[in-house]
C-alpha cells in the first residue's frame, strides 16, 4: 500500500536556529534542535537547550509522544542539553517503554550526556559510527514491497573536536543531508548530495582554531557546497553572532541569487513542507 503524502507527515520543523556558545546562552536564538516529520515517522534530532520549552510552545504543539526517535550527533551542550527531559516526555515520564535514541560512542561512554535511569525508558539504544545505516519504523517484512519507515546514514566522523556525524534520511518521497557541526573538508562534497541540504552555518569567516577547539564551516564553505552539489534547497542554521549580524536572510538571498540554488535562513519555529519540494 503506498502511503499519502502529506504536509503533516512530511515536514521539517526548526524548533531553533542557535549556533556558538554566545548565541546559545542568551538566547539570542532558540537552540532547541530540528524535527524531521519523515513519511509519518517523526525524529527529533539535538535537542539542545530549550527544546522541551519550544515544543510545548509550537503552534500547533509538536507533542513528544509521538517522537519515534531522538538523536543527537555529538556531545556539546547546544546539541544535547535537553536529552533526558526529552526521553522522559517521548516516554510519558517513562509509563511507556518506546522510541529509540541514537548517538555517538563518546555522548553514552565518555563523560556521558544521557543518564542511566532514562535509557530504561527507550525500546533501544543504537550508537552512531562513521558508515553506519540505521532504521527508525516497523520492522520491515520479509514480503514487504516498501519499507514502513525511515532509513538513514551516518557516513563519515566530521572534523570537530568530539566525535560528530551528519546524516543523511532516505525516504520515498524525498533524501535530506544534514551537515552538522564540522570545518570543512573534501570528502564533505562526496557524501552529502541529498535534495535537501542543511547545513550548520556558523561562522561568517574563516575564524577556525583547531587549538581552540573552534571547526565551523564559514560563509565560504557554504558557498563552494551549494556550488558543487547544487540541491533543490538548502536551508542555512544555527548561527553565530557574527552571522547574525551579518543578517541570515540577506546572506540566503545573495547566496541563491550567486548560485541560481534556493537558499533559505532558517528561523526559529519555521516549518517546510516537504511534498511542495518539486516547487522549489
Amino acid at each position: 500500500m503506498i502511503k499519502k503524502q502529506t504536509g503533516e507527515t512530511n515536514f521539517i520543523k526548526f524548533l531553533g536556529t542557535a549556533g556558538a556558545r554566545f548565541v546559545v546562552s542568551t538566547q539570542l536564538r532558540a537552540s532547541g534542535g530540528i524535527w524531521f516529520s519523515l513519511d509519518g515517522v517523526n525524529i527529533l534530532g539535538d535537542p539542545g537547550p530549550g527544546c522541551l520549552v519550544r515544543c510545548i510552545a509550537s503552534r500547533p504543539k509538536m507533542n513528544p509522544a509521538r517522537l519515534n526517535a531522538i538523536m543527537i550527533t555529538h556531545r556539546h551542550l547546544d546539541h544535547c542539553a535537553d536529552v533526558n527531559i526529552m526521553i522522559e516526555a517521548m516516554t510519558e515520564g517513562g509509563t511507556k517503554k518506546r522510541g529509540v535514541l541514537f548517538a555517538p560512542r563518546q555522548a553514552l561512554e565518555e563523560d556521558p550526556v544521557v543518564f542511566q535511569y532514562v535509557r530504561k525508558f527507550l525500546s533501544r539504544l543504537e550508537i552512531l559510527k562513521e558508515g553506519g545505516t540505521y532504521f527508525v519504523g516497523s520492522p520491515p517484512k520479509a514480503d514487504a514491497t516498501q519499507l514502513d519507515g525511515v532509513s538513514f546514514s551516518t557516513p563519515i566522523r566530521h572534523q570537530h573536536p568530539v566525535e560528530t556525524y551528519g546524516v543523511n534520511f532516505k525516504t520515498p518521497l524525498v533524501t535530506i543531508s544534514w551537515v552538522v557541526d564540522t570545518a570543512f573538508f573534501p570528502e564533505l562534497l562526496k557524501l552529502y548530495k541529498g535534495e535537501v541540504l542543511i547545513l550548520h552555518s556558523v561562522r561568517y569567516k574563516d575564524e577556525n582554531d583547531k587549538e581552540k577547539g573552534i571547526y565551523h564551516l564559514n560563509l565560504d564553505d557554504v558557498k563552494t557546497i551549494v556550488n558543487e552539489l547544487r540541491p533543490k534547497v538548502t536551508f542555512l542554521t544555527h548561527f553565530g553572532m557574527k552571522m547574525l549580524k551579518a543578517k541570515p536572510h540577506e546572506l540566503a538571498r545573495e547566496l541563491s541569487e550567486e548560485t541560481g540554488c534556493r537558499v533559505i535562513a532558517a528561523s526559529d519555529g519555521m516549518k517546510f513542507d516537504l511534498t511542495n519540494l518539486s516547487e522549489a
